[in-house]
């Protein structure tokens, strides 16, 4: 584990080197003191970004859960609805589909809220890979398990709700996370329809101040800010479920 760190730490520091040599051999006057003085806008951006974030993430579970589940429905129109439903917003654009809930959908319901449109953008947009993760990991139990229950008396909610959906969220718990370490970048796009969150503040910085690269540098270090310890969590779990498995 020891020299693990270490290794981390030593080519951690060579890639800044090599980033901080690359950038000083660049004809450029760098002036670092934006992002202080236009910290604001960054730590406005950045609440915004992990607010959006959080909403989006509990409210794509909630929908891939149910999209998976109902994907294995016997009812011809509910299988065939979640499928629909994956294939539409897995084969489509994220920034396609921001367009059309911000110009279409929320104009049909009168919601004028950037933040609230792009969270549920966000969460139908994750809860369709979170629904084929649930679909595949339910249907990664062995069907002996299944063929057990229903012969012990279990009806079949009772046999997904206590046999199939505690393996299977084992299972998922690993690349369920990783989607959710997506969804934080994904929410960049969002500035496309003015909601202030990191990318927003950046375009606004460097629209005002034309520094591209004082803008833009502090946002790659704030989203990995965000990203960096749910990446380790996802590399923690697929250990964990590995061990156990």
């Amino acid at each position: 584990m020891v020299k693990k760190i270490l290794a981390r730490v030593i080519l951690s520091i060579a890639a800044l080197v090599v980033f901080y040599t690359l950038l000083s051999s660049i004809d450029y006057h760098w002036d670092w003191r934006i992002p202080w003085q236009y910290r604001e806008l960054f730590v406005r951006g950045f609440f915004y970004t992990v607010v959006i974030s959080i909403v989006s993430i509990a409210l794509g579970l909630v929908i891939g859960v149910a999209g998976g589940v109902a994907s294995l429905s016997k009812n011809p129109f509910i299988n065939q609805m979640a499928q629909m439903y994956v294939e539409v917003f897995r084969g489509t654009p994220l920034l396609v589909q921001i367009y059309i809930f911000y110009f279409c959908v929320a104009t049909i319901v009168h919601m004028d809220s950037p933040i609230v449109i792009g969270s549920i953008t966000l969460a139908f947009f994750s809860g369709a890979y979170i629904a084929e993760m649930v679909r595949a990991g339910i249907e990664s139990i062995d069907k002996g398990q299944v063929e057990a229950a229903r012969a012990s008396g279990l009806s079949e909610w009772q046999t997904l709700r206590y046999i199939l959906f505690p393996q299977a969220f084992r299972r998922i718990i690993p690349p369920v996370t990783g989607q959710f370490v997506s969804l934080i970048k994904d929410s960049s796009l969002l500035s496309v329809i003015s909601v202030r969150e990191l990318t927003k503040a950046s375009e606004i910085i460097n629209a005002t101040t034309y520094r591209t690269f004082e803008a833009y540098i502090p946002l790659a270090v704030l989203y990995m800010v965000l990203t960096y310890p749910l990446y380790h969590v996802t590399r923690w779990l697929e250990r964990r479920m590995s061990t156990r498995g």
